[in-house]
This record gives structure tokens, C-alpha cells and sequence, in this order.
């Protein structure tokens, strides 16, 4: 498919779940896209929220955001979700271990999943908890976790063939397989579309992430997690993020910013941002 393709089958007021972390692995070709295109009413399921969640709230798409944390990483709140979150954007707030119970009890088609996590906080309180007695002779009572099930979910992997079979070099899939496996539909973007021997599956069966017969559609993407990093391809552009965080401190820096990096095509926003060689050459960050 192409990206465009993908944002065809996408529609308003859906469950659309984003995966990666916060810098690292966002389908940010594919978000630029949803923006492009105007959709609205989302339900936005993303647990470990970066610019993907600051650009759909600065462009308004967002119904309800369902999280864990939404961060630049060395710009500790994302601005976007900030502003939105403080004119009183609706929210789900999460743990990031019941972000993780939620997500899989939906991968496994469970309504459910208990857990201590989170008993002794306010996050519980929130609607949508319920207690749950362990029906063993401890009787212990839990937080019962509810299951998030996605209408689609968006990815970014580093290598996939057309079927669908997919690899990931990053050191940490963070919940990207429970968030494939949660979803109805799911569209990857990939650095490199291969055949699938190119792939050498024996070889690296522990980068697949997740089953083929998940995947619905797959659309080439070459730097499409800029400005996050696709490590080992290449790293997160901390210039990139502080402009775009900058942009948004100001009156018209978001009309700004869309008009130079988003409403644009795939070879000018990387013109635009420095070009091939500026991206693969950018250096690993320091935490």
C-alpha cells in the first residue's frame, strides 16, 4: 500500500492505537498523513505518546486520548499535548503496567486482567476500574484491568516483505506486538520493503515481532519515524524536536510547522529537514 492508501482506510471518530515510544518508532510519515488528510473524533490509544500525539491534538483529531505519558523525552511534556490537555482534552490516564495488562488482556481477546498495580493511586479511581476478589484461598482483591481493543493500529518496523512479515532492530518493542495482536486492523510503515527471503527469517526470528496474518496493510516509508529514531537506521533529531517544540510555544508556530513539515510530500519534508545524508548521520542521544 501506499501511505495514502492506508489513511484511506481510516476513518472518523475510530479506536486508532500508535505504537513505539514516545522519540522512538512513531509512524510519523503516517501521522503527517492523517493530518493531511483531516481526520477527526479519534480515540487515540497511545501508551508511551510522542509528537504523534502532540501533532493529532494540535490539528484537533483527537476525541479522547487514552495514555500512559505523552514526552519529547529530553523535552519531558510534549507542548501540544500540554495546551490540549489543559483547555481540557478528555483522557483515559494510565500506568504504564496497566497500559500494558489493558493492552494484552485485548491482544489475548480477554475482557479482562488483574493486578495490583495501581490499587493505592488515584489513577484507579477513574471510571472505567473495577475490584475483583481472587476466587483462591488467599482472596486477595485486585484491580481488575479492562481490556482496549483497537479499530486499527499504526506501527513503523525497520524491514517488512509484502505479506507482512515484519522486523524490528530496535532494542525494545515497548508494546507494539500487544498493540498489533489488539487490533482489528493493522497497517505497518517500513523503512525498507524487501522480498520476503531478504528478510532470512531463520536467521531473524527473534526481531518478528508479531504474527503476519495480523498485518492488513504495508506501505514503504524510508526516514517515515522522522524526526523520532528508527535505531539502528538512524537516530532522533533533537534539533528537529526542540524547533518543533518551540513552534509550538507561539501564536501561529503550529500553522507554521504544518506548512513546512507537514503539508508536504515525502521528498520535500525530507529536503526539508536536511536531507538523507543530514538523517543517517545523526548522533546517538545521551539520556
Amino acid at each position: 500500500m501506499s501511505i495514502e492508501d492506508v489513511v484511506g482506510q481510516l476513518h472518523d471518530g475510530m479506536t486508532l492505537g500508535i505504537g513505539g515510544w514516545a522519540t522512538r518508532r512513531k509512524p510519523m510519515a503516517l501521522v503527517r498523513a492523517i493530518v493531511r488528510a483531516g481526520l477527526k473524533d479519534l480515540t487515540l490509544v497511545a501508551p508511551y505518546g510522542g509528537p504523534d500525539v502532540g501533532m493529532l491534538a494540535a490539528a484537533g483529531a483527537i476525541r479522547k486520548l487514552v495514555f500512559a505519558f505523552v514526552s519529547l523525552d529530553h523535552i519531558p511534556i510534549e507542548p501540544h499535548f500540554k495546551t490540549a490537555r489543559q483547555a481540557g482534552l478528555p483522557v483515559w490516564e494510565l500506568d504504564e503496567g496497566m497500559a500494558h495488562w489493558a493492552l494484552r488482556a485485548g491482544a489475548m481477546r480477554l475482557p479482562f486482567l488483574p493486578t495490583r498495580v495501581g490499587l493505592a493511586t488515584d489513577i484507579a479511581r477513574q471510571p472505567g476500574f473495577a475490584t475483583i476478589r481472587s476466587p483462591f484461598a488467599d482472596a486477595e482483591e485486585l484491580l481488575a484491568v479492562p481490556a482496549i481493543r483497537l479499530d486499527a493500529a499504526v506501527l513503523h518496523v525497520h524491514r517488512s516483505d509484502e505479506k507482512g512479515n515484519t522486523l524490528v532492530f530496535s532494542s525494545d518493542l515497548f508494546f507494539d506486538d500487544l498493540i498489533a495482536r489488539a487490533a482489528d486492523e493493522v497497517f505497518v510503515t517500513t523503512e525498507k520493503l524487501v522480498a520476503t527471503a531478504e528478510l532470512d527469517m531463520v536467521a531473524n526470528a527473534r526481531f518478528n515481532p508479531f504474527e503476519r496474518s495480523v498485518v492488513t496493510g504495508v506501505a514503504e516509508a524510508p526516514f517515515g519515524a522522522h524526526p523520532t529514531s528508527a535505531s539502528p537506521d538512524y537516530e532522533l533529531d533533537l534539533l528537529h524536536l526542540r524547533a518543533y517544540a518551540a513552534a509550538a510555544e507561539t501564536e501561529h508556530g503550529w500553522a507554521g510547522y504544518r506548512g513546512q513539515f507537514v503539508n508536504v510530500d515525502a521528498a520535500d519534508y525530507l529536503r526539508a529537514v536536511g536531507g538523507e545524508d543530514h538523517v543517517r548521520a545523526l548522533p546517538k542521544p545521551v539520556y
